[in-house]
């Protein structure tokens, strides 16, 4: 295993791209060009972080990685708040890195608990190709995937790894049926389709969303999150047509963060819609 300060040295580098702002229902409120340096100093023991866009440097420095942040053995990480109180505004940041790319999701939530804002971040490493991908579809999802789920954890136990299976396909009302199986448990849900917005709407209280976003990527978010409510934040990235990358940053029912999960999983039964 990898130290996590090495997990975190796999991002140095420039990073091009962007930052684009989403409305909770998928609006693009507006996009920023974006350049950011992790530069190792003092023989990689540091690393500085210069994030420029609007014009403007933000600066950073690392000498130990730790608090609301993991990373995995490829350099995809999570950083967010380790504990959901109440009365204060909530998120986490997820990223992916596949090669030369990173992609990164942040979700907010306002004090009262509501999705406020997405801003998805599109990296690639300068002086490579920016080969990105189209909007994320329906069509691009279903099917059967068979995964492979390394989860991580804050209090530094042993990483788990297991296979995992995600099914979906849609039934004759035209709603989609998600059948997710791992660790010898299987979890059947459905949900509406509506434009770029999939809602699994069966429990009003617990309404969670999934958003079809630029690049293959998708947020999927709860749509409030609640105290005593056990919940998850997650990014999709489909890097080709049979090839997705998943990171599931969950909270237990008293608000605390407990573990960190990176799924990569290939299509193995595409299901093409017919118009």
């Amino acid at each position: 295993m990898k130290s996590q300060w090495e997990c975190f040295l796999q991002n140095l580098g420039v990073w091009q791209g962007s930052f684009t702002n989403f409305s909770p229902q998928g609006t693009l409120l507006n996009q920023t060009p974006s350049c950011l340096s992790l530069e190792g100093l003092n023989n990689n023991q540091t690393v500085r972080l210069t994030l420029s866009r609007s014009g403007q440097d933000m600066i950073r420095e690392f000498s130990s990685v730790g608090g609301g942040l993991l990373f995995f053995e490829n350099g995809s990480f999570s950083e967010g708040l380790i504990q959901l109180g109440p009365f204060s505004e909530f998120g986490g940041e997820l990223a992916l890195v596949h090669e030369n790319r990173r992609l990164r999701l942040v979700q907010l939530f306002d004090k009262t608990g509501q999705l406020k804002e997405l801003i998805l971040i599109r990296e690639h490493l300068a002086g490579t190709l920016a080969a990105e991908r189209p909007t994320l579809q329906i069509n691009d999802l279903l099917g059967e995937w068979l995964g492979q789920a390394v989860t991580i954890y804050p209090d530094w136990r042993s990483p788990d790894t297991y296979s995992t299976t995600l099914k979906l396909q849609l039934d004759d009302a035209g709603r989609l049926i998600q059948s997710t199986s791992f660790a010898e448990r299987t979890i059947t849900s459905t949900a509406t389709i509506k434009d770029q917005i999939i809602l699994f709407d069966q429990n009003p209280q617990k309404q969670v969303q999934v958003l079809l976003l630029p690049d293959g990527a998708s947020a999927t978010s709860p749509l409030k999150v609640q105290l005593r409510q056990p919940l998850f934040l997650e990014v999709g990235w489909l890097i080709q047509p049979n090839l997705r990358q998943r990171m599931i940053r969950s909270y237990n029912d008293k608000g605390e963060w407990v573990s960190l999960t990176l799924v990569s999983e290939e299509r193995v039964h595409p299901i093409f819609l017919t118009d």
